[in-house]
């Protein structure tokens, strides 16, 4: 009974304090609770709660995170970042996408448009290579004649052949880039036509599961009719 009284004075001394100057309640490192006007220094990092003059807990200060812990949550927030932002973008270009292109066929219709602007481009291209490499061929046969002929093969010849030959290089590249270009279209395209699909999928399920809802309403508001007449 004595014990009894004691602990209730002292709780009663614990909260009257409280009042004045803040409870405080932490746990130590071999599990024991403890409360005071004050958290030691040594526990101010582990997690403890601030108390009211009821004893609730007001304010909860979580135990400090170590330099391990710090660094994942940060991982964590930038990851969690990144996806709201892709989500974001994501939405937009299906916006765009929606917005610009009204059925499958608008979609495959610019495919092939865009296509056929780089077919032509690649078609130039196979142009002026053929001519080049003639142009190089007969350079090449010429020097080959003089040479064969004992005569001196002139300076401007030899420049003329590396002028063509660089010419060449470069029309070469060219095609290379339109080439990657038309793959770059398809792989594009390809993507916004799969995407179209299932935004126009999802739109056809959200239409008829509204059907559906209306429907139902329907049906309720007409049997709520018959019983009140």
């Amino acid at each position: 009974m004595r014990a009894s009284r004691l602990l209730i004075l002292m709780m009663s001394a614990l909260f009257t304090l409280s009042a004045q100057a803040g409870l405080y309640r932490w746990v130590d490192e071999f599990g024991a609770v403890h409360y005071g006007d004050k958290v030691p220094a040594k526990y101010l990092k582990q997690e403890h709660q601030e108390l009211n003059e009821q004893g609730a807990t007001v304010k909860k200060h979580d135990r400090a995170m170590t330099a391990e812990e710090k660094a994942e949550k940060k991982r964590l927030e930038a990851e969690r970042k990144r996806m709201e932002n892709e989500k974001r973008a994501q939405a937009l270009r299906d916006r765009v996408l929606t917005d610009t292109y009204t059925t499958e066929r608008d979609l495959i219709a610019a495919k092939d448009a865009r296509l056929d602007a780089i077919d032509s481009q690649l078609q130039l291209s196979k142009e002026l290579i053929k001519n080049t490499e003639e142009k190089v061929l007969k350079t090449t046969q010429l020097i080959e004649t003089l040479k064969a002929s004992g005569k001196m093969v002139p300076e401007s010849t030899y420049a003329k052949l590396e002028r063509e030959k660089l010419a060449l290089a470069t029309q070469k590249g060219v095609q290379q880039g339109h080439q990657i270009k038309r793959e770059e279209v398809i792989v594009q395209f390809d993507g916004y036509i799969e995407r179209f699909r299932e935004l126009m999928a999802e739109k056809q399920k959200k239409r008829e599961a509204y059907e559906k809802r209306k429907a139902a309403r329907n049906r309720a508001a007409s049997g709520l009719t018959s019983i009140e007449e």
